[in-house]
């Protein structure tokens, strides 16, 4: 009797090892907590989006039925806790990471993933140098700062008719960055740059550098940074009298903004998307309406990019038959699908091959692309 129940035991053990469903792990990185959670909180959520879905659809890696399990941490928008985050993540045993939210997270955290030989694809920070470093596991979902930059600065000389412009970042990759590349366009356009202040990421009081830009009477004063910031800084515009156009990238067009920046904002308020208008994505209906459905919340901004990305590891992984970095990675590289933001296929660096920028004004208490 007791070997007839042992050898029971056995063979059921042996059952449930047979169908046991194999665990991989993805990651994802953003700021949480802090000024700019709302836009960390997206980036999660449509990752987080994209592996629901895949498992509610069954996916078979390699022949066997294979479950995804998000892993979120909160990177603060800081370098610092960044490279301590994406160490976390590889010591948890991530296959791949779908982030960071700020270029100046996610360059430093990229040699901790590169050093790990694990994929990131960030669905957010645009900085060149991030995929210029030429690490085979790096991607983004989003054009870069040299092709959002470049539309910015010819859009201020030849949309807005601007002749001076002044330039104010925040010191991060990101919002200097963009203001580098944005000043050479403008430059390369014809327009002279009569300021170049900057400010930081946690600032709220920009009176004093924004008196001395009134003093250059700018047509139009150019912001790179984020949302956090430039919704406080348009107050001050309007309490200085400040009458130039404002102008900014990505890191402002979001719905907070409006929400930050009150009855200050109006019709002289522009920004840039890297990216189509979700109501023009080949999948942003269906994708914001999804959204909504499971999360209860609008999108902000970088949720479509995020799901791509997160859809993208899969993707290569089901091809490659294999949740190893070394065998999904070439299949990663070869990625040639129809996402929700459009085709997503990457060139020899990691950058998406058909990045679009998209300006808007700000209309009738939204955003209205032009």
């Amino acid at each position: 009797m007791k070997k007839t129940l042992i050898a029971a035991a056995i063979l059921g053990l042996g059952l449930s090892a047979a169908h046991a469903q194999e665990v991989v792990k993805i990651g994802a990185a953003a700021p949480l907590t802090g000024t700019i959670a709302h836009l960390g909180k997206d980036l999660e959520n449509g990752a987080r989006l994209a592996l629901e879905e895949a498992n509610a659809r069954g996916v078979t890696i390699g022949g066997k039925p294979v479950k995804l399990e998000f892993m979120g941490e909160d990177d603060q928008a800081d370098p610092r806790t960044g490279t301590t985050v994406a160490q976390r993540l590889v010591d948890a045993g991530v296959k791949a990471v779908v982030g960071h939210l700020n270029s100046g997270t996610s360059i430093p955290a990229s040699r901790i993933y590169h050093q790990a030989g694990i994929a990131q694809i960030t669905p957010a920070s645009t900085n060149p140098k991030l995929t210029q470093q030429k690490y085979p596991g790096v991607f983004r979902t989003i054009a870069n700062d040299v092709q959002q930059g470049s539309v910015l600065g010819k859009f201020a000389v030849e949309n807005l008719g601007a002749k001076k412009i002044a330039i104010i970042d925040d010191r991060t990759a990101y919002g200097q960055g963009l203001a580098d590349e944005t000043e050479k366009a403008a430059k390369s356009a014809g327009a002279q740059i009569v300021a170049r202040e900057f400010t930081t990421d946690k600032a709220t009081d920009f009176n004093s550098i924004l008196t001395k830009i009134r003093s250059a009477n700018p047509d139009v004063i150019f912001f790179g940074g984020m949302d956090a910031q430039a919704g406080p800084m348009l107050r001050q515009f309007k309490q200085l009298g400040i009458t130039a156009k404002f102008l900014s990238g990505d890191g402002s067009c979001s719905p907070e903004m409006i929400k930050l920046a009150g009855d200050a904002i109006g019709a002289n308020a522009y920004c840039s998307m890297a990216g189509l208008p979700i109501e023009k994505m080949p999948g942003g209906a269906d994708f914001r309406a999804r959204y909504k459905k499971r999360f209860n919340a609008d999108v902000q901004i970088y949720s479509p990019y995020a799901y791509d990305a997160a859809t993208a590891i899969i993707t290569a992984m089901e091809k490659a038959g294999s949740a190893e970095p070394s065998k999904y990675l070439p299949e990663l590289k070869k990625v040639n699908f129809d996402g929700v933001i459009g085709n997503i296929s990457f060139d020899d660096k990691g950058d998406l091959k058909q990045g679009s920028i998209t300006v808007y004004q700000f209309k009738d208490g939204a955003w209205v692309p032009l």
